[in-house]
């Protein structure tokens, strides 16, 4: 057994911050022994810093760390990122100057021509970028993001059938409260009522699924040519984003063809075994009314996408339903896969 490596955590106070915590107790490669946050909170111990919205009691082993300024220093090696997008892009690339290796959760540098926006099955390769971005920046830390929450649910259902070549897609999201963060959008705003605006989402969506179903060919990122259409929306859910898509192929498949693509998907984190990977990524459901957030969100410990009504589409060729977690393959679970991803690639070396 290898000892665990000391990790931290960058805005540990906040929800998605929270859910960091949550995910990494007990995790077999990682120790949290550091939590990062505003300036309000350092000194504090993380018990009396934190206002705890998650499922359960905060981790006896994190409460009484004491909370540092978000400055490299005294920080472990390895960071997970939950800063706010107001003040993300700075403390980042201070701790990749100062030689830490930051895996984040914030949108700021997802579309920068040389840092890895990662969904470990879809594109384990993107790591290639690693070094030509501390070439180019001139440090010895690095920069890896994961995507918006609803780009991975599409992407990974995208990318189990994107062997067949995708021309275009349009997709439809009804997400959870939970994405807008604590204390997210008004009760009296979003009870019995569907929010059809989410600022910047549809773009987000648009260009990041275009970068991580493309190529990373002689030092740069060529986004895949498909078109992607998107519309998002909030909805009364808790946890959970579910996603209507329809897809225009390049070839002639059949249903048993894109359902044998979902269930037997399979890629890097799978053969490899890493401990936060879903035996199976993408899961098909027949029933004729699944996935369902209430019901389906929380299997396979948030990490796997469900896909179901897989149907002919009479504008594009096929449609479909994907369902996954929000906070966990989303945000908290997708950050940790990807530090685990470069750990078996020996980029921590």
């Amino acid at each position: 057994m290898q000892p665990k490596m000391e990790v931290g955590v960058l805005g540990a106070t906040g929800m998605v911050g929270q859910h960091f915590v949550k995910f990494l107790n007990g995790h077999p490669w990682f120790d949290l022994k550091w939590v990062g946050a505003s300036d309000r909170s350092s000194g504090k111990a993380y018990r009396d810093a934190t206002s705890w919205r998650l499922e359960g009691a905060m981790p006896a082993g994190v409460a009484g760390l004491k909370v540092e300024d978000s400055k490299p220093g005294n920080a472990p090696k390895l960071v997970f990122s939950a800063m706010d997008a107001s003040v993300a892009t700075e403390i980042e690339r201070a701790f990749a100057e100062a030689g830490h290796i930051v895996v984040s959760n914030s949108r700021n540098h997802r579309m920068e021509p040389d840092v890895p926006l990662l969904v470990p099955e879809v594109n384990p390769d993107h790591l290639k970028s690693i070094p030509l971005q501390q070439k180019n920046r001139g440090w010895k830390g690095q920069i890896a993001t994961n995507p918006n929450c609803s780009t991975v649910v599409l992407t990974l259902a995208l990318g189990a059938i994107k062997q067949f070549g995708i021309n275009r897609t349009v997709v439809t999201t009804m997400q959870a409260i939970s994405g807008a963060g604590y204390p997210g959008v008004a009760s009296m705003d979003i009870n019995a009522n569907v929010i059809p605006f989410i600022g910047n989402e549809e773009e987000k969506m648009e260009t990041e699924t275009q970068k991580i179903l493309g190529d990373f060919v002689d030092g740069a990122f060529r986004p895949h040519p498909m078109k992607v259409s998107a519309h998002c929306n909030r909805v009364p859910v808790v946890d959970g984003h579910t996603e209507t898509v329809s897809v225009e192929f390049s070839n002639k498949v059949t249903a048993a063809d894109l359902i044998n693509a979902f269930n037997s998907y399979r890629s890097v984190p799978q053969e490899r075994n890493l401990p936060s990977a879903p035996k199976q990524p993408v899961i098909y459901m027949e029933e004729p009314n699944r996935p369902q957030p209430r019901r389906d969100v929380e299997r396979e410990r948030g990490m796997a996408v469900f896909v179901g009504r897989l149907r002919p589409c009479p504008v594009f060729d096929w449609k479909f339903i994907c369902l996954g977690h929000n906070t966990v393959r989303g945000a908290a679970g997708a950050a940790v896969l990807n530090a685990e991803l470069m750990i078996s690639e020996g980029l921590f070396d």
